[in-house]
């Protein structure tokens, strides 16, 4: 039923005047609307709703990502834009803290204002 409509997205936020300018210039995606309750922004034809909550338990595991054609350049133009990249132990992350999964797809982790983990994919 729902395989022929389009994916809504939502993420949380306690800031939305922190996360706009993340969501809209770091992470370059354009802002559709706003109020006192969520930021829209288009997600290369995908709704992202970046909703207001008063309270916030970001969660340990990567709750959007995004699939790109080269992961290298892409991990450079988000630090250059000002995402910092996440670290994790056990992880055999290159100096660009991309992990190399088993089958060969590439992985970058990295934080919004609030602490959700987000990523970039280079898949095989």
């Amino acid at each position: 039923m729902l395989g022929g409509t389009k994916l809504v997205a939502f993420i949380s936020t306690r800031d939305l005047a922190l996360a706009k300018p993340f969501y809209r210039e770091v992470l370059g995606l354009r802002l559709l609307s706003e109020d006192s309750f969520a930021l829209v922004f288009d997600a290369y034809g995908i709704m992202l709703r970046v909703t207001k909550v008063s309270e916030l338990t970001p969660q340990r595991f990567t709750v959007l990502g995004w699939g790109v054609p080269d992961i290298a350049p892409a991990v450079a133009d988000l630090e250059a834009r000002g995402a910092q990249f996440e670290r994790y132990a056990g992880m055999d992350q290159d100096e660009h803290a991309i992990w190399t999964a088993p089958s060969g797809a590439k992985v970058a982790w990295f934080k919004d204002p609030d602490g959700n983990v987000l990523s970039v994919s280079q898949l095989t």
